[in-house]
């Protein structure tokens, strides 16, 4: 079989095993660089980096590395210009439906964008697949256990963009922007006493990067803020709390009570009618985590009988919300279309190459996803 030696980066000049390691067979070029860099790796134990390996892909009979971008159609958006052009020193992207058999089998990693688990499911040979969005609550609990690792979007960004949407709609229950949308709408002229931060008390279910993010920016503006985790956390100038004592702890003092948490089963449905019971008669929620942590039933009808004044929901069971649903034409709800921290291209696609580009060259995957605690 005829071999040839490719010379990258002065390597030529190297150790004998690595001499060695650099003669590929014809038939080994024609394989993609990310399985190249296994194959050399299990031979003679040592990695190249995603340079030498994009180098050798430039080589002729060399396949350039093909990332596949698995997503639903909604969920597209403009990422692919996006992600083309961001990632085109490290390989080509491809949308799930245009790889082919042997792409799909060579596929080790991949990006995706709240995709079908069904989809990721037929790339074989994954070992971590990329996620767009900071939510991974379906793919962590339809994927395999032993399936590819999940890695979240850990953009510093989304906590600064969600903090800033944490701050708006916490001001706009706070200052009684429905009430006077309301009076608007009946022509009616009348103030109403003004309540100072200091004397409003803001709870957050979720202390994780966003969470805290938004407590800090919360406190930076006088409000009182507690919150709430899972397991013990300590922000500067919050009340922290932890476990079910903490939680009803933080519920009796929050005038205005902000979800933030992930959604996994112990959180599914935790927003019930014995959870807004708890709440102070006439407080308001936000919800910017997951739909499926509120109870919607309990929700309204907590509205309706007036112990609750106000929601502002961003997520929801189903999205787009349908059409004939409740929330729309209810005076006590203000719909948003899932906007509070939207991903931003630039600096998502930014950490994906540096991930990527880590993973190349070291082959070690990114912080992933703990399976059991579903974030």
């Amino acid at each position: 079989m005829l071999e040839r030696i490719v010379n990258f980066g002065g390597m030529s000049g190297g150790p004998p095993d690595r001499q060695q390691a650099l003669k590929t067979s014809e038939t080994a070029s024609k394989a993609p660089g990310i399985l190249l860099r296994h194959a050399l790796a299990n031979r003679f134990g040592f990695r190249l980096s995603g340079g030498q390996i994009a180098s050798m892909c430039k080589v002729p009979g060399f396949m350039s590395l093909v990332i596949p971008f698995v997503f639903r159609p909604h969920s597209r958006e403009n990422w692919d210009a996006v992600l083309a052009e961001e990632l085109k020193h490290i390989g080509t992207i491809k949308p799930f439906d245009a790889l082919s058999d042997t792409e799909r089998r060579a596929a080790r990693f991949a990006i995706v964008a709240n995709p079908d688990p069904q989809d990721v499911a037929r790339l074989p040979n994954l070992e971590w697949v990329q996620s767009l969005w900071a939510g991974v609550e379906r793919l962590t609990a339809e994927l395999p256990a032993d399936g590819p690792r999940i890695v979240r979007l850990a953009d510093p960004q989304m906590a600064v963009t969600m903090s800033e949407a944490v701050l708006a709609w916490t001001l706009y229950l706070h200052r009684d922007m429905p009430r006077y949308a309301r009076q608007q709408s009946e022509r009616r002229w009348k103030e109403h006493a003004l309540i100072t931060p200091d004397q409003r008390r803001i709870g957050i279910l979720g202390l994780g990067a966003l969470g805290q993010a938004a407590a800090l920016r919360l406190r930076a503006n006088g409000f009182r803020v507690s919150g709430w985790s899972r397991s013990p956390k300590s922000v500067a100038g919050v009340d922290c709390f932890h476990g079910q004592n903490g939680l009803e702890e933080v519920l009796a003092r929050s005038g205005i009570l902000v979800l933030l948490m992930p959604l996994t089963s112990e959180t599914r449905g935790l927003v019930n009618a014995g959870l807004l019971a708890r709440l102070p008669k006439g407080a308001s929620l936000i919800n910017f985590a997951r739909g499926p942590i509120v109870d919607d039933t309990a929700l309204i009808e907590a509205l309706d009988a007036g112990h609750l004044s106000h929601a502002v929901l961003d997520v929801f069971s189903v999205e787009p919300l349908p059409a004939g649903h409740p929330y729309w034409s209810h005076p006590a709800v203000t719909v948003l279309p899932h906007i509070s921290a939207p991903t931003l291209a630039k600096s998502a696609v930014a950490i994906l190459a540096e991930n990527i580009a880590a993973y190349l060259k070291t082959g070690n995957i990114p912080d992933s996803v703990d399976r059991k605690r579903g974030y």
